[in-house]
């Protein structure tokens, strides 16, 4: 079942995210900034981790949660480092992931050939 849940609240947020995109005259890259920063937002009212809970990877995985992880990260940086933890905290949250999308992206690279359109 949570696979489930999952597949529906991940299409839901696509969905919404798709709608925008086709009613708005909003560029992606700002459509990808507003995902973020709503992410960052959820997280600090408390909304998004029971969300991200209930609905597992389909809460995760979208910007949403990039923006949920950012926010976890300073709030741990500065809980524990201060005033600096604001500007370390973002970056060692999410080192991990975005170093895996750029080393994959990397040997996928090497398997096709890729040509700038």
């Amino acid at each position: 079942m949570h696979y489930v849940w999952a597949f529906l609240v991940g299409g839901a947020i696509c969905a919404l995210v798709q709608i925008l995109m086709d009613n708005t005259k909003l560029m992606p890259g700002r459509i990808m900034v507003i995902l973020v920063c709503t992410g960052v937002v959820l997280g600090a009212i408390g909304v998004y981790e029971p969300f991200a809970k209930w609905a597992g990877a389909g809460a995760t995985v979208p910007l949403l949660g990039f923006g949920n992880t950012l926010f976890k990260g300073m709030k741990e940086a500065i809980d524990s480092e201060g005033f600096i933890g604001l500007f370390k905290g973002g970056f060692t949250a999410c080192a991990v992931g975005v170093s895996a999308a750029l080393l994959f992206g990397y040997i996928a690279s090497l398997f096709f050939k890729p040509k700038m359109k």
